[in-house]
């Protein structure tokens, strides 16, 4: 349900609305008795009444619909009884249709003392559509702020209606008889006449003209009006007059000031990343623009990049220390200000200050109260300066991101008469909300600046990719938040035949001698895995790699015993078979998340923590996973935390990540702001790859007997395969790829032999057979006829390599798909 401070501003909006279609209407001027006496041009259009017809006829006799008719003559009694209507109505066209409007009568007194109705006509279809006009649409426009005054073809005011008084001020008998210039004399008077000129001479109405005018009751306080000028006809077409409807705009203009000034400042503030300088620039854009005195402070740990340690609504009866970021004046050297910039800020326990802090919610007081028995009895300092520079008018607004408060803008007008309003308070939190956002992008600059080259410096991975097989994000929360580095890695490793290897791992501790370890173990893997080894075989390597770096450690320091552990989780993913193989050690179980969003933690055997110095063994599991479906490796920093137990964690986990349909990087966000919004104490890592399948038009598969004449064929059946890939380009270095591994598989493999071709990112030639043996790379002589082969396909390929399966080997080779030269 929208507030009532929601709703008021609504209405304002709307009331707005209707009167600029209250000026767009089609206007006609009735005297006591009833009859048209003027006419314009866009009555004539919504009508199609010529001024013939209508002007010296009855108005009700001549527009009111049949049906209407005894409608209209107790609206016209009404009108005369109450000084004005407004209502839907019915009229009739020239060809005999129904016009459904929308009639506003309203008065104006002449000088002869009669009185004439101005009367005005919108079209329904017309009016805008908007929930106001829906409830209310009568109360608007019988409330709605118009000015109205009818001159004569010498421009002299001849009626006039009560609400322009009210608007500019000027009594009815001093406008009455004379011209704008006699009456509000000036340029904008001047120029207000010429545009009632033009109408009067072409009869095409001005709409929407404005001029400004400083109101005798606010003399300091300029308004500003829109006016819009119709020219009214007699019944032979002759100009009777100009009609100008005036409407207050001062609002509207102020708004349209008001957001030219906060688009100034979207460029004026935050023009570095520098927390203390943009602090600054807030204050000096507000003064004098805004304010006479303005100070901005800030959270101490807000320049250090730190996270706030105030909360919004948490800070009890702790105030958090501030320091001076920003202080400007319209008095040079800002002498208002207790303290310099970059100085400790003190407020006292019971003031303003710290009921921003504790609420969230800005302070407005328009007249200040520096009188004895206010909050300032205890700070008498900042009371003497109040009374000296006369600072009569307070705000206090908070500087708040995500919750937390990063600071207090105090704004306060000293020579500037006028207090401040509920709209300059609007206006206040709209400007220092913009400010917010680039204070907190440099707070968060100067922290992320850190975490940064901790990052680079301990070979985290810059930019995963998933190649044809997954897409994947990340999200790594160090616990060190002073060093920004710890003990998680995460990685995602292109492997042979469109597959893609996914790791997470936890090295104990955390800080910088976590995340050395951690960069070295994340080397080991990467060697590992371009081996090509199944995930259990891998976890077994990698677990002996620990315990020597246990021992290389033991032998550089003079501890008996040196501590290295971790826990990894290992999968190698195919797109070509969506098949998963993973193993873990010590680690916690992934979280698989089907394409309609269900969650679950398959059953793997859990392993030892790496690097314990058992003998440590691990089993790989095999999954089939459908494409779409989502992998979430973490760490237990993700779901750890003081007050909850691993269980909790997982179902909170779990609960972030069912609406797997999201753009990753979206998820993965989702995920860490479920976390607890203290420091984390430990690391916290999440790795998230949406699987991806290759089409079977992508893949292509041959069985080969193991016979030396099988060869020609296979290069046939690659080339033709190419060529229905549009790839004929690769055609060359591929028979001669493909030639070379089949008839290696030949001479020295066993059967049966399988050529198969990959076509993703790059082109992927394999050759299976039953044998294990590994072919190696030969240099031959020239002698030689004959150990050149994988030196001809490392030449013609981008990689290449072997890898074992369970029963045999394929010896591969990866083209780039570049276009022919």
């Amino acid at each position: 349900m929208p507030t009532d401070d929601q709703v008021a501003p609504r209405a304002v909006r709307e009331m707005g609305q209707s009167a600029r279609q209250m000026i767009g209407a089609a206007l006609a001027v009735v005297d006591g008795t009833g009859t048209v006496v003027g006419w314009t041009q866009a009555a004539q259009r919504l009508t199609g009444f010529s001024s013939a017809e209508v002007v010296g006829r009855s108005a009700v006799g001549v527009l009111a619909a049949p049906e209407d008719s005894v409608k209209a003559s107790k609206c016209a009694e009404q009108c005369r009884s109450e000084g004005g209507w407004s209502g839907p109505v019915g009229l009739r066209h020239r060809d005999g249709g129904r016009l459904d409007v929308n009639l506003r009568v309203a008065p104006l007194a002449g000088q002869d003392g009669r009185t004439r109705w101005v009367v005005s006509a919108t079209s329904m279809s017309g009016l805008s559509s908007s929930p106001v006009n829906g409830l209310g649409l009568d109360a608007l426009l019988s409330s709605a702020p118009i000015g109205i005054a009818v001159r004569d073809p010498e421009l002299r005011c001849t009626w006039v209606n009560d609400a322009l008084a009210r608007q500019d001020g000027i009594p009815r008998e001093q406008r009455l008889g004379r011209r704008l210039t006699e009456v509000l004399p000036g340029c904008d008077a001047e120029a207000a006449e010429a545009v009632m000129r033009q109408v009067l001479e072409s009869g095409t109405p001005r709409v929407d003209h404005e001029y400004r005018l400083s109101l005798q009751a606010a003399p300091r306080r300029e308004h500003a009006f829109s006016v819009s000028f119709f020219r009214l006809d007699d019944g032979e077409g002759r100009a009777l007059g100009v009609c100008a409807m005036v409407v207050d705009v001062t609002d509207r203009q102020r708004a349209r000031e008001r957001l030219a000034i906060l688009s100034e400042a979207g460029t004026r503030i935050g023009s570095t990343l520098d927390v203390m300088r943009t602090g600054q620039e807030l204050a000096d854009f507000a003064v004098p623009r805004f304010a006479d005195y303005v100070t901005v402070d800030l959270a101490e740990s807000v320049p250090l990049g730190e996270e706030s340690p105030a909360r919004l609504g948490a800070t009890g009866s702790r105030i958090p220390a501030f320091r001076r970021a920003g202080v400007a004046s319209i008095h040079e050297g800002a002498p208002e200000s207790l303290w310099p910039s970059g100085a400790p800020v003190l407020a006292p326990a019971a003031s303003p200050f710290t009921e921003v802090l504790t609420s969230g919610r800005p302070h407005l007081e328009p007249v200040l109260d520096a009188s004895p028995g206010t909050w300032l009895d205890q700070d008498p300092g900042r009371a003497e300066k109040i009374r000296r520079y006369g600072m009569h008018s307070l705000m206090i607004v908070p500087i708040h991101a995500r919750g937390a408060v990063l600071g207090v803008a105090v704004f306060i007008r000293t020579a500037d008469p006028a207090p401040f309003e509920a709209d300059d308070l609007l206006f206040a939190e709209e400007l220092v909300s913009h400010a917010a956002l680039s204070l907190d992008n440099a707070r968060r600059y100067v922290r992320e600046r850190a975490a940064a080259f901790a990052l680079q410096r301990n070979l985290l991975p810059r930019r995963l990719s998933g190649g044809a097989a997954v897409e994947v994000a990340s999200r790594y929360l160090p616990a060190d938040t002073e060093d920004g580095v710890g003990g998680d890695w995460f990685d995602v490793i292109p492997l042979s035949g469109a597959r893609v290897a996914l790791v997470v791992g936890d090295v104990v501790g955390h800080g910088i001698n976590a995340a050395a370890t951690m960069g070295r173990l994340r080397t080991a893997v990467h060697t590992l895995a371009t081996m090509d080894l199944p995930p259990d075989e891998l976890l077994v390597q990698l677990d002996d790699t620990i315990s020597r770096l246990a021992e290389e450690d033991l032998e550089a320091t003079d501890q008996t015993v040196a501590v290295v552990g971790a826990t990894c989780l290992y999968a190698v993913y195919d797109p070509v078979t969506r098949r998963c193989a993973m193993a873990r050690a010590g680690h916690p179980p992934p979280a698989i998340i089907s394409p309609d969003g269900r969650v679950a933690f398959p059953d793997l055997p859990p392993g030892l923590p790496l690097g314990i110095g058992l003998a440590a063994s691990f089993e790989a599991v095999e999954l089939d996973l459908p494409e779409g479906c989502v992998l979430a490796f973490y760490t237990d920093g993700l779901i750890e935390t003081r007050d909850a137990d691993i269980d909790a964690g997982m179902r909170r986990l779990g609960a972030a990540l069912t609406q797997q349909d999201r753009p990753l990087e979206e998820l993965c966000s989702a995920v860490v702001d479920t976390l607890p919004t203290r420091a984390p104490s430990d690391d916290a890592t999440l790795l998230l790859a949406r699987t991806r399948a290759l089409s079977p038009t992508q893949v292509a598969s041959w069985e080969l007997p193991p016979d030396p004449a099988v060869v020609g064929n296979a290069r046939a059946l690659a080339a033709g395969q190419l060529t229905e890939w549009g790839l004929e380009h690769l055609a060359y270095a591929t028979e001669l790829i493909v030639s070379e591994l089949v008839t290696n598989a030949i001479r020295y493999g066993a059967g049966p032999i399988t050529l198969r071709l990959i076509r993703h990112h790059v082109l992927v030639c394999e050759v299976s057979d039953a044998n294990d043996t590994v072919p190696r790379l030969r240099h031959a002589r020239a002698t030689d006829e004959g150990g050149r082969g994988l030196f001809l396909v490392a030449q013609l390929s981008h990689r290449r390599g072997t890898r074992y399966t369970a029963g045999g080997k394929i010896v591969w080779a990866e083209q780039e798909l570049t276009p022919a030269l």
